[in-house]
């Protein structure tokens, strides 16, 4: 009996050793923490149409969300319609060891006189879903949001957050605690709100208290803890604020004048935030959160860089280095503490993507679907090249042994075939 006792015991350490060294789901855009950071090991490093697939599954409709993963299920969206006319936008459910959609939801079916006409690079169904345990949100922008359980069940939807979109959606929610927070920054009035995550009533909403000739952008925001003090990172037109997560009212704001279209999500390493401007001209700023308050743009900005600035891409650190690539394809490898540039490098075609990274590696993602795989470090070394041949605008998912990657019409697993 002591024997038998003895291994049930080993064999439940050895269990949750292995849970323990597992890699984590990618459950909202940009992964575990939001900041494109992944514990995943094995992750491809070359692949392509026939060469390290493990499947590759065909995605009715259209959509740039980004896949997101849990509990071996694959979650995204698309729009079966064009704008202005009927569209249908759903929500699916891939199995992530076989590529099966197991489910396919009709999450909102909007009046044709609101799908609005949007730019090339857009689509009805551009932000990204979040999963927090057995709940699923979905994102349409100014068309709605709603919640779902993890069956395919609409828990509730939120169609009551009217404004005028310019160049139809973008940013992605983010969950903390209970509320759902997310940006509303359309051609005039913008706001950020947060919904009851379990019913989609406001909780708060705050109003954008600067006035630019350009309002609208596409950010997502960030969770960060500065000093003690949770802050909600929200990138507008004209200025970065900081919200009080708990009412919304504003902590403290970073100017930078008329930058407008604002993408990337903040970046949050090494004591500092990290964002970009916005259109025209993007400037990178790092800037200082703990003990700012009030407008701080004078006193809390630590340095600034414009060459190379990306306008959509998020940026991404690794060690003590910042890494983005501008939407015309200039990598730039940065000391995040003082904004020295380690070295400067021209991809082919334009980027869209958010870089990865994973085992000292980054990954990038052009929009013909090539994915370029560097070794992170103050000396640019290209890993590999590889092509899908296929349109991609959308950011990867990734876990052990696996990148998933959206392209126009495909959804594709990259790794080992799965046993």
């Amino acid at each position: 009996m002591r024997g038998f006792r003895v291994a049930i015991i080993c064999w439940l350490l050895a269990t949750v050793s292995k849970r323990g060294l597992a890699a984590e789901d990618w459950p909202q855009f940009r992964g575990p923490r939001g900041q494109g950071m992944s514990t995943a090991t094995a992750v491809p490093v070359e692949w392509g149409p026939r060469k390290n697939v493990a499947w590759e599954t065909a995605i009715p409709g259209k959509g740039w969300s980004s896949p997101v993963l849990a509990a071996g299920r694959v979650y995204l969206t698309t729009a079966i319609g064009d704008p202005g006319a009927s569209v249908s936008l759903r929500t699916l459910c891939v199995d992530a060891s076989n590529g099966k959609i197991l489910w396919n939801v009709e999450v909102l079916r909007p009046d044709a006189s609101q799908t609005r006409a949007i730019h090339q690079k857009n689509s009805l169904a551009s932000s990204t879903p979040l999963v927090a345990g057995e709940r699923l949100y979905v994102h349409f922008g100014y068309l709605g949001t709603a919640a779902l359980d993890t069956a395919g069940n609409v828990l509730w939807r939120q169609t009551g957050l009217r404004y005028p979109p310019v160049h139809g959606n973008g940013g992605s929610p983010i969950l903390v605690g209970d509320a759902l927070i997310f940006n509303c920054d359309g051609g005039r009035d913008p706001f950020i709100v947060a919904l009851d995550a379990n019913s989609g009533q406001v909780n708060w909403r705050t109003t954008r208290n600067l006035p630019v000739r350009a309002p609208f952008s596409f950010s997502t925001p960030l969770l960060i803890d500065a000093g003690g003090q949770q802050e909600v990172i929200s990138p507008a037109s004209g200025f970065v604020g900081a919200y009080d997560p708990s009412d919304g009212h504003e902590l403290w704001r970073v100017r930078y004048g008329e930058g407008y279209s604002v993408v990337p999500r903040p970046v949050f390493a090494r004591g500092l935030l990290f964002i970009s401007s916005g259109f025209d001209n993007p400037e990178i700023y790092a800037i200082r959160p703990d003990g700012a308050r009030g407008d701080v743009t004078s006193s809390h900005v630590a340095w600034t860089h414009r060459k190379g600035a990306p306008t959509t891409p998020s940026m991404l650190v690794v060690g003590e280095e910042l890494y983005c690539v501008s939407d015309a394809g200039i990598a730039t490898c940065t000391d995040a503490a003082s904004g020295k540039v380690h070295w400067t490098h021209r991809f082919d075609g334009g980027f869209s993507a958010s870089p990865v990274s994973a085992e000292n590696r980054i990954y990038f993602q052009n929009e013909t679907g090539v994915g370029y795989v560097i070794e992170a470090g103050k000396t640019f070394r290209l890993l590999a090249e590889n092509h899908l041949g296929e349109r991609s605008l959308a950011s990867y998912a990734v876990t052990d042994g696996t990148l998933f990657i959206r392209t126009e019409k495909h959804l594709w697993r990259i790794g080992k075939t799965i046993p």
